[in-house]
């Protein structure tokens, strides 16, 4: 039986989250008509989008480019984020939007990190941009939107499974290895679980389920977050919780009320709702992420 969180709405803001763009995920809002993030955040939350550079600028915690080599054709690029501890850790590989590898997704890395995993974010944009580049590469977010939805299944689950296998490798994990994905990515997420049995955890947030025949596969446990008003993704919680149960495997859906597609990215949206649900399903996902991956948070 999937969960529904119900809200008490403070008015955080005055504006509502963007509108969806034609890929079905919301776009981001003008600079000029953006509600503006407070001064100070939370620092036991990821930024949201206005706040991530920042973040990451004053991070005390190590993080760097990486390429990891793939069978056939060109690495991906990847960021890596260490957590500063004593022992072994967790990986979890966490798996951008349809907007590619941004400072958002950066500092969302940089959050697991504070929280004493390793995280690795790979660019699945990765020669596919200009000159072979990544998301970096590319002159705008609508062209990298176009990058991301030109990805394969096959490829995607490739790419995933060579993070993998080089994370796997890092002298400092523990063996350990988890998804998270948001929107584009959240779909990834669930839908690597059912590819590859050896992965520990899945965390979906707000991404579609994969299609009935496919969780078969599913070894994992697969905690999802979802906004409440985001029915298109929503529809395919029903058919998925169902066929997990029937198999006897492990499907945990939130939905948190009121809020929209992308509320962990634009939390200061939707008249408090995104930030109610970001306070409720972050804590949320590092336990289901300690329980599943060990260790517990670093000393500050």
């Amino acid at each position: 039986m999937h969960i529904v969180v119900m809200t008490v709405v403070l008015s955080l803001s005055s504006g509502r989250s963007a509108q969806a763009n034609p890929a079905g995920h919301p776009a981001a809002a003008p600079a000029a008509t953006a509600t503006a993030a407070p001064a100070a955040r939370d620092e036991s939350l990821p930024p949201s989008e206005s706040q991530a550079k920042a973040a990451l600028d004053k991070s005390p915690r190590h993080g760097e480019l990486v390429d990891i080599k793939m069978a056939s054709g060109g690495p991906v690029k990847a960021w890596i984020v260490y957590p500063e501890r004593k022992a072994k850790a967790g990986v979890v590989i966490v798996i951008h939007e349809i907007y590619g590898l941004s400072d958002w997704i950066r500092g969302v890395a940089d959050q697991l990190a504070r929280e004493g995993f390793i995280a690795v974010a790979p660019d699945f944009v990765s020669g596919h941009g200009p000159g072979g580049g990544g998301t970096d590469s590319v002159a705008s977010r609508d062209d990298v939107v176009k990058l991301v939805r030109e990805a394969t299944p096959e490829e995607t689950v490739s790419r995933l499974n060579a993070v993998r296998d080089f994370a796997m490798k890092l002298p400092s994990a523990n063996g350990k290895v988890a998804t998270i994905g948001f929107c584009w990515g959240g779909g990834r997420s669930f839908a690597y679980a059912a590819a590859q049995p050896a992965v520990s955890a899945a965390v979906v947030y707000y991404g579609t389920s994969p299609d009935t025949p496919a969780l078969a596969g599913v070894r994992a446990p697969v905690l999802g977050l979802y906004g409440g008003d985001d029915a298109r993704v929503n529809a395919t919680i029903g058919p998925a919780e169902g066929e997990m149960k029937k198999l006897g495997r492990t499907y945990e859906p939130h939905i948190y009320d009121g809020a929209g597609h992308g509320f962990l990215r634009q939390q200061y949206g939707r008249d408090g709702a995104n930030m109610k649900a970001t306070t409720q399903a972050w804590p949320r996902t590092i336990a289901f992420l300690r329980e599943h991956l060990g260790g517990a948070r670093p000393k500050p």
